[in-house]
């Protein structure tokens, strides 16, 4: 089952990563200042994964692709790995697109 991964740096920040069924990392988060506002980031993917027009597909300077997650207001919410592909982005998005609404949470601080 899919999860939300939220740890504590060591300068007390703090942020998440939603992993797939296999515990591979697929979008991580900013770092936050507080716990309640990390987890307020997770209720934003669980609210947004769903909507395509949250999406937003980029290619790296160094020719890999990505997505980032982005709230109504706009606002990045998440940004996913690097792939070597448009197929495997594509297939990382609809992994959070199905399953980031009913995920849980691992806190590991």
């Amino acid at each position: 089952m899919a999860t939300f991964e939220l740890t504590r740096s060591d300068n007390g920040e703090f942020h998440f990563n939603f992993l797939d069924n296999n515990e591979k990392t697929i979008l991580r988060s900013e770092q936050y200042g507080s716990k309640a506002a990390a987890q307020n980031g997770i209720e934003s993917v669980r609210s947004n994964a769903g909507n395509d027009e949250r999406y937003e597909y980029r290619e790296s300077s160094a020719g890999k692709f990505y997505f980032n997650l982005k709230a109504a207001n706009g606002q990045i919410v998440g940004t996913s790995m690097m792939y070597d592909d448009d197929a495997a982005r594509r297939t990382a998005a609809a992994t959070v697109k199905s399953s980031a609404a009913q995920a849980g949470v691992i806190e590991d601080l």
